[in-house]
């Protein structure tokens, strides 16, 4: 019952679109929870859907939340019909479609987690807009008093450790984008001495960028390393034009607590560090909640799943920042996510409820 169930509630979340406006999914969510549980439910302004349920056991005063997102990606042409609406197809024991992998498929199994486990502490549910906008609904309830005191972020964590298995993710890299603008001034190229070249001064400074060691740090005995690499560099406008501007866009995949010294390439003269994007990285500071997430996904699959780290940010970043303890648990593989052929297991999501579940019930 609980494999079709999952099937079910998944299949009706990924064919609501929510690319460019997640207000149906976030009503259907909110709908389902009121029909199906007695929890206490709210949309936030920001469109965020959060409910709570209160433990049987009075002298609880712990609380853990199940964390998604159901915003998306937009979809690729071989996942909308005729008509554009979004398609979902089950076949050779995986669902496919947007939103399936990433993440769907677990925001369904959380959802039926929430309703039937008999939780050992309060019990959260909430699912989030714009996470893949940088964390936007994330922040917006961090903002309006989000805190429990625990979180299971039901982004993918399966395929890590071997293929299949369902790993508990403990920390995870952050993304810190930014741009190194370049100025000088401009010239004949015929006197470059004439000119101060802006192209000059962003290699210099890129020299400095690629003298910087990456960021890394370990959590609960794992390596976890960053990566600085430039991306992109646009200066000049004609061949014979000395170029008074340049630019250049860096991708840091920073590390819980350790950044790289960007600032230093402003020692160039003419040069000016921005930072565009910052994604912060998750660490898991709570070894015994992230054990107890890893003793449930040992009892409900076969094989022998570890703890692992992620290379992609998450909302996790956004809730450990603010205090939460979280680790990352989820049905999608590496390489499923934001593709045109995006698929889930329904073995690993029937599991992931399980899991869920057990994890609800196990007193902290």
């Amino acid at each position: 019952m609980t494999r079709e169930a999952v099937v079910s509630l998944t299949t009706s979340l990924v064919e609501i679109p929510s690319h460019t406006d997640e207000t149906a999914a976030g009503n259907f969510i909110a709908q389902w929870l009121r029909d199906e549980t007695a929890a206490t439910v709210r949309c936030d302004d920001a469109g965020n859907v959060i409910a709570h349920r209160q433990s049987g056991d009075s002298s609880s005063n712990t609380s853990l939340a199940f964390v998604g997102h159901h915003d998306v990606v937009p979809p690729a042409d071989d996942q909308l019909d005729a008509d554009g609406g979004y398609r979902s197809e089950r076949r050779d024991g995986r669902l496919y479609g947007r939103g399936t992998a990433d993440m769907k498929g677990a925001l369904a199994a959380a959802l039926l987690a929430f309703r039937d486990a008999e939780p050992a502490t309060e019990l959260v549910f909430a699912s989030f807009v714009g996470e893949e906008q940088g964390g936007i609904g994330a922040q917006a309830a961090i903002e309006d008093g989000f805190a429990p005191d625990t979180a299971i972020v039901t982004e993918g964590s399966t395929g890590y450790s071997a293929p299949g298995v369902t790993d508990v993710a403990i920390a995870h890299k952050g993304r810190r984008g930014s741009t190194l603008t370049a100025s000088g001034t401009a010239g004949h190229a015929s006197r470059p001495d004439d000119a101060d070249n802006a192209v000059y001064r962003a290699c210099d400074a890129v020299d400095i960028v690629r003298s910087l060691d990456a960021p890394e740090t370990t959590v609960l005995g794992n390596k976890l390393s960053g990566s600085i690499a430039v991306t992109e560099i646009d200066g000049g406008s004609a061949w014979n034009v000395i170029p008074d501007q340049c630019t250049v866009t860096i991708d840091e995949r920073t590390v819980p607590g350790e950044r790289a010294d960007l600032a230093a390439a402003e020692s160039i003269e003419g040069v000016e560090w921005t930072v565009d994007q910052d994604l912060l990285p998750m660490a898991c500071e709570d070894p015994a909640f992230a054990d107890r997430v890893l003793a449930a996904a040992d009892a409900v699959q076969p094989d022998e799943p570890q703890q692992v780290v992620k290379p992609h940010a998450t909302d996790a970043g956004w809730l450990a920042n603010a205090g939460t303890d979280c680790v990352v648990c989820g049905a999608a593989e590496p390489g499923e996510a934001h593709t045109a052929t995006e698929s889930v297991s329904v073995d690993v999501l029937e599991r992931c409820y399980e899991l869920y579940r057990q994890v609800a019930e196990t007193p902290p």
